[in-house]
């Protein structure tokens, strides 16, 4: 099951910013996603641990860590943020890029995605934003698996995501991208509960 559609329109990011704020969805090429009700604590709690490892093994580079939600605006070209079609809010998103942070959060791609997978979100970021971050250059994408505790992990070779490497979520693992970066899965899968 997918996540409910807008409507049958095409949106752009002009249009998204007018939207109520108690009402999150994500532009994908045009189509506005409803995003899930609040996730479930060990969704939260997973997310919670990993962006405080993160966080403390890029604290003194130029990475910056954000939570969803923030926007990541993916333009096609050099269109004016206004007619972006493509916002996102993934779970986790690191960029070493200053120049694309602003106010709004980020413009262009991520260095690192984490999505922390939920049952209702699982396909859309499994299927559509892995085609879709493939597509935009994101250079590292990790699925969590809060429930079965295993992580997936894309890498960008030559612009595409080749196999995946899948492991458990225990002992350590380092990120590719970011060599800083290395994840306790023990630490982080003992706040699960």
């Amino acid at each position: 099951m997918g996540l409910a559609v807008k409507d049958d329109q095409h949106h752009t990011y002009g249009e998204y910013l007018t939207w109520p704020e108690d009402q999150r969805y994500e532009l994908i090429d045009g189509v506005a996603y409803a995003m899930s009700p609040a996730p479930l604590r060990r969704h939260q709690r997973l997310l919670l641990e990993l962006a405080r490892q993160i966080a403390n093994a890029l604290d003194n580079s130029d990475c910056e860590v954000n939570l969803a939600p923030f926007d990541v605006r993916l333009p096609d070209s050099d269109e004016a943020d206004e007619q972006i079609m493509t916002v996102v809010q993934p779970d986790l998103t690191v960029v070493c890029d200053k120049g694309k942070l602003d106010e709004r959060g980020c413009r262009g791609a991520p260095d690192w995605i984490v999505e922390v997978l939920s049952p209702g979100t699982a396909a859309h970021d499994q299927i559509l934003k892995l085609a879709l971050y493939e597509r935009h250059g994101v250079e590292e994408y990790w699925l969590a698996h809060p429930v079965d505790r295993i992580v997936t992990i894309y890498w960008l070779e030559d612009g595409q995501y080749g196999r995946p490497s899948v492991h458990e979520m225990k002992e350590t693992l380092q990120a590719r991208y970011l060599t800083d970066v290395e994840i306790d899965w023990d630490r982080v899968v003992a706040g699960l509960g």
